[in-house]
């Protein structure tokens, strides 16, 4: 077994092209997230930003590249694919809750089935999880009695039960009413102040210049820019990225034609 230097990234990108059909998404991507860093990934819909998040843990196969987390190669033939995933956390935009499940069930299931706990360490997992998402209260209830936000705030838990070591956000309060979105980027923020390792996309530009190491500025399955996030979001240098952060800042903005 090989051992990992502590320096190495906890997730390298390295020259990760995607299609669909003759669609060409992502076309060549570049990046790295160190171990404990938060980077956030924006960009104009379809730039291919979820598609990269997606071929992160392989829930899409990218046709060329590689990805490698904590110095596992998941693009790797030869790799473990459901052990390499397990270090891997994903939240989507939709909650992805089974309905038919307690919330108390939905965060068991996979920790008794995948790792093989048992059923009172599980339970004691979940509602460690619980508590700091803040939904201990609603262990016993089925997700349609929950809020969206509630919902979400359960799935992060459910993520952080299988104790992966780098987590996955894709777009995760784009499916939320406007007053529930402060309660899970608050999940979030806990989160990254604890030192989780986090890969986010995401439209909430709040979010990313105050909480993001890193920000990532993807357009036409590039990275166009990218660096500090006070300074991409504040002081952009790419044109693109000016133009896109007008727009997405100030809604009323009228670009000239």
């Amino acid at each position: 077994m090989s051992t990992v230097s502590p320096a190495a990234p906890a997730v390298e990108i390295v020259g990760l092209r995607k299609s669909f059909g003759d669609l060409l998404v992502l076309k060549g991507i570049d990046a790295t997230v160190e171990p404990g860093e938060v980077v956030c990934v924006i960009g104009p819909s379809g730039s291919g930003k979820s598609t990269l998040l997606r071929c992160v843990n392989l829930l899409e196969q990218p046709d060329d590249g590689k990805v490698i987390v904590n110095g596992v190669e998941l693009t790797d033939p030869d790799v473990d694919i459901d052990a390499a995933r397990r270090r891997v956390g994903m939240v989507f935009q939709q909650f992805n809750l089974f309905p038919h499940l307690t919330v108390l069930d939905n965060l068991t299931i996979a920790q008794r089935k995948v790792l093989r706990r048992g059923k009172a360490e599980a339970d004691a997992v979940a509602f460690e999880n619980l508590e700091k998402v803040g939904v201990a209260d609603k262990a016993r209830v089925f997700p349609a009695k929950l809020s969206g936000g509630q919902q979400q705030r359960v799935a992060i838990a459910r993520a952080l039960s299988m104790n992966p070591q780098v987590m996955l956000f894709d777009e995760p309060t784009s499916a939320l009413d406007p007053e529930l979105v402060g309660d899970v980027l608050g999940v979030m923020r806990k989160l990254a102040d604890e030192g989780m390792t986090m890969l986010v996309v995401t439209h909430e530009m709040q979010f990313a210049r105050e909480v993001a190491d890193k920000v990532l500025f993807m357009d036409g399955g590039v990275v166009v820019e990218e660096g500090p996030a006070a300074q991409v979001i504040s002081d952009p240098r790419h044109e693109r990225t000016k133009t896109f952060l007008r727009r997405v800042l100030d809604p009323t903005h009228q670009d000239p034609t």
